[in-house]
């Protein structure tokens, strides 16, 4: 009589709790569940999520896929810049404080309760701010000016070791500008190789990452940084901006945004390439807030006609190995 021992060369395991960490493939017997299990693949994916209360683009993101915070944006049904900020749990959209300054087209960091509103755009004001504002979980408050006010730039770290690079201010133009943010003051350090608008970033304020963006047509560039200066590395496979971007320096994401024209394409990058993913945003969406991690990742709002905001989320979940229950039906 063929047995598993006999196929495989061993027994299967009875163990009281699941393994940990998991290798694809493995099998073992649960005695406390009474259920065999499989180690087996979760396959990339995007689904939809709660929408937002306020439709916008061109917004903020900071936190988690399930503890997400966006803020800022623009609509132009009515026309206006926003203020309007909302908490995510990971099911549904909720108000919070609003920003002092309304704005769009600026750069966010940080985690639910802490985070950081960076630079932007402030319509029929000036065409660009060097306001930042800090979030404690309810309110904002104005925290230190960039020394280079800009719109269109991207952040990575926390709300007390932020960086901010890139971006545009009408002159000169495209920027490869950095600063760094100590919680109170910026202070400029190295600039990026490829100077470069509506870029994405991820990581630490010491192992951050830039890639894509627009110089002025789009980049696949990807620059890392160590805490003192950018290294050129690999480009990613489509060049575009006014993506989001999501994760660490050596684990991140990039999903939608504008290459020839509005995409839902997926990458990700494992600290040396990027690969396309097989998952694809349900909505093609541009200039959309994010969130997250590579693991699971958010997009929120954003527009699929110019000028039009949508209250639109979507959730990714990268592929990974993971606990089934065996069944025999």
């Amino acid at each position: 009589m063929t047995t598993y021992k006999g196929i495989n060369g061993f027994a299967v395991q009875s163990v009281a709790t699941d393994p940990s960490p998991l290798d694809e493939g493995q099998v073992w017997y649960n005695n406390a569940t009474y259920a065999f299990k499989l180690a087996g693949i979760q396959v990339a994916s995007w689904a939809s999520g709660g929408n937002m209360g306020t439709a916008r683009y061109a917004l903020a993101g900071a936190g988690t896929q399930t503890a997400g915070l966006g803020f800022g944006g623009y609509h132009n049904s009515p026309p206006g810049v926003k203020t309007a900020t909302e908490k995510y749990n990971g099911t549904s959209w909720s108000p919070t404080g609003n920003m002092g300054t309304a704005r769009y087209s600026l750069a966010g960091t940080g985690t639910q309760t802490a985070a950081l509103a960076i630079g932007g755009h402030i319509f029929a004001v000036s065409p660009t701010t060097a306001a930042t504002e800090a979030f404690n979980g309810s309110t904002w408050t104005s925290g230190g000016n960039l020394n280079t006010a800009r719109e269109l730039l991207s952040s990575a770290g926390t709300q007390t070791a932020a960086l901010a690079f890139g971006g545009n201010d009408p002159s000169p133009g495209q920027l490869a500008n950095t600063e760094a943010y100590n919680g109170s003051s910026w202070t400029s350090v190295s600039s990026m190789n490829t100077a470069r608008s509506a870029l994405m970033g991820a990581g630490l304020q010491t192992a951050a990452l830039a890639f894509g963006g627009g110089n002025p047509g789009n980049t696949a560039a990807t620059e890392s940084w160590n805490g003192t200066s950018w290294t050129s590395v690999n480009s990613l496979n489509t060049a575009r901006g006014s993506s989001i971007g999501a994760g660490t320096q050596t684990a991140a994401l990039i999903a939608g945004g504008f290459a020839t024209a509005r995409t839902g394409a997926t990458e990700t990058w494992n600290g040396t390439s990027w690969a396309t993913s097989p998952a694809t945003m349900p909505t093609a969406v541009q200039r959309a807030g994010g969130a997250g991690t590579q693991a699971d990742a958010l997009s929120f709002g954003g527009n699929t006609t110019p000028g039009v905001g949508i209250t639109t989320t979507q959730e990714f979940t990268n592929v990974a190995v993971v606990t089934k229950t065996i069944t025999t039906s």
